[in-house]
């Protein structure tokens, strides 16, 4: 039987929980909430440097340092924000991480989109309370997550992902966020194309489509086929030859409007008295994001009236084999084609070890 997160958790009978083997396991709670500190909450200590250690409140519980000793129980009940000091004066403040914490720190197979990156696609993908979203590429679940945010319980999100051991770092991340399996989402395990018409067999069942592949041009047709009419669609990815060929082959489905592109920079800046500056380092290109709205079914887009430079659309330059990515070519791409290395089996192996024990930590 599960136990209510809100209940305590009581000690074994005839045990402190400190001196007499481990302490009982907290209960699973997710990270998406407010109030104060509870049993089984995740906690991020700061200390006057800035260093960061995340903690899950257990009975009994202890965090050691160098410095000393900081019993759980000063933080269970507490609230949050609050700041404690270890048995050597050591001072802490005590913050729930938020999601854009959880994300940068969350274990990972593959590479995750940005909270930068994952803010954009919210806003300009149009992401809204109850809207029906079809997902594929989920990585290591940090967009699905926000994706599952964004919806509310009244929406759904359905991921397709080929590689089933992404997908179970991926389920494994979400169900950690959210303290279990979220009931507004699907996981299917293989290729979009094969996928995505079979969630339709009625006609178009999704109102965004969002893809994180190698790939996206090949999967438009997929796409037009479940978007409802002036449903968004959108594709993150890494070069510009995707980039091209995605909004190549958006152009000639013929239903999409004209797409649009763009890449987001963040530069943090350094602030301590008048030393007001830039920071050093900055995270700059991370991938290019593309939407185009689909058009109602049936009916052709407007083409948008240009003045191109000089042979950008002549037919032969841009179908020609040399051309591998700006429309030209037919060969299926893979990672090493992009740059990316490939994701190996160990590295799934330790990230879902993380996962599970960072649970507890």
């Amino acid at each position: 039987m599960s136990q209510n997160p809100s209940e305590p958790v009581v000690p074994a009978p005839g045990g402190t929980g400190q001196g007499d083997g481990p302490a009982p396991r907290a209960p699973r709670r997710g990270l998406d909430r407010s109030g104060p500190l509870d049993l089984g909450d995740k906690v991020q200590l700061s200390d006057a440097k800035g260093r960061l250690h995340t903690i899950t409140l257990k009975p009994g519980g202890e965090f050691h340092t160098h410095r000393g000793v900081l019993r759980h129980d000063q933080l269970i009940g507490a609230e949050d924000g609050t700041t404690v000091t270890d048995n050597h004066g050591t001072p802490y403040q005590a913050l729930r991480p938020l999601y854009s914490d959880y994300m940068l720190s969350m274990p990972r197979g593959a590479a995750i989109i940005y909270p930068k990156d994952s803010a954009q696609i919210l806003m300009w993908g149009d992401i809204f309370p109850g809207a029906r979203v079809l997902e594929a590429g989920v990585g290591s679940g940090g967009l699905t997550t926000a994706l599952l945010r964004a919806v509310g319980p009244e929406g759904s999100v359905h991921s397709i992902e080929r590689r089933e051991d992404f997908a179970e770092v991926a389920r494994e991340n979400v169900e950690t966020y959210f303290g279990a399996t979220h009931p507004a989402w699907d996981l299917t395990i293989g290729d979009f194309q094969d996928v995505a018409p079979t969630l339709a067999p009625e006609g178009p069942a999704v109102d965004r489509v969002v893809l994180d592949m190698l790939a996206p041009w090949e999967c438009i047709d997929a796409a037009a086929e479940v978007l409802v009419s002036g449903g968004v669609f959108l594709a993150y990815v890494a070069t510009v030859t995707q980039l091209s060929r995605t909004a190549e082959a958006l152009r000639d489905h013929g239903e999409f409007t004209e797409p649009s592109a763009w890449e987001s920079f963040v530069r943090p800046w350094h602030l301590e008295g008048l030393a007001v500056r830039p920071e050093h380092r900055m995270n700059a290109h991370t991938g290019f994001l593309l939407t185009a709205r689909r058009t109602a079914h049936g009916t052709t887009a407007m083409t948008r009236v240009t003045r191109p430079a000089p042979g950008s659309r002549d037919e032969a330059e841009l179908t020609h084999p040399d051309n591998e990515g700006f429309g030209g070519g037919v060969e299926e791409w893979g990672p090493e084609d992009i740059g990316e290395r490939g994701v190996a089996p160990r590295k799934i192996k330790r990230a879902l070890r993380d996962i599970r024990q960072g649970r507890d930590r």
